[in-house]
């Protein structure tokens, strides 16, 4: 791994942890949603550092350069991430649907209401 993407790596990761703390301060963000990003910042940051490491990984899994198993780790952690909102969206499309039921039957008891008077 070159001495240019380690470093890309380090900043690129520093920046995303500032943005998901200063995030999560200002209240725009929750912590169960940061874990993600704070988590896969820190493993960039070691696999930058311990690049050696990181090199002996791959070459045991036979990448052809080591920068490929870094863009596995990314990927990997982006589709986590996918997954985990996909989980979040469905959950609040049942709330909606169940906030519409209890909306129609509140203005069904209204109505009926009004025309028994």
């Amino acid at each position: 791994m070159t001495l240019t993407l380690r470093i890309i790596l380090i900043i690129a990761s520093l920046f995303s942890c500032f943005l998901c703390v200063t995030r999560i301060k200002q209240a725009k963000l929750k912590i169960e949603s940061s874990v993600v990003w704070l988590i896969g910042s820190i493993i960039l940051i070691l696999m930058s550092i311990f690049y050696n490491a990181v090199e002996w990984i791959s070459a045991k899994l036979g990448f052809m350069a080591p920068v490929n198993f870094v863009f596995l780790v990314v990927i990997f952690f982006l589709l986590i991430q996918t997954f985990m909102d996909n989980i979040r969206i469905s959950t609040l499309n049942e709330k909606i649907k169940d906030l519409d039921h209890y909306i129609a039957l509140k203005e069904y008891d209204e109505n009926k209401k009004h025309k028994e008077e």
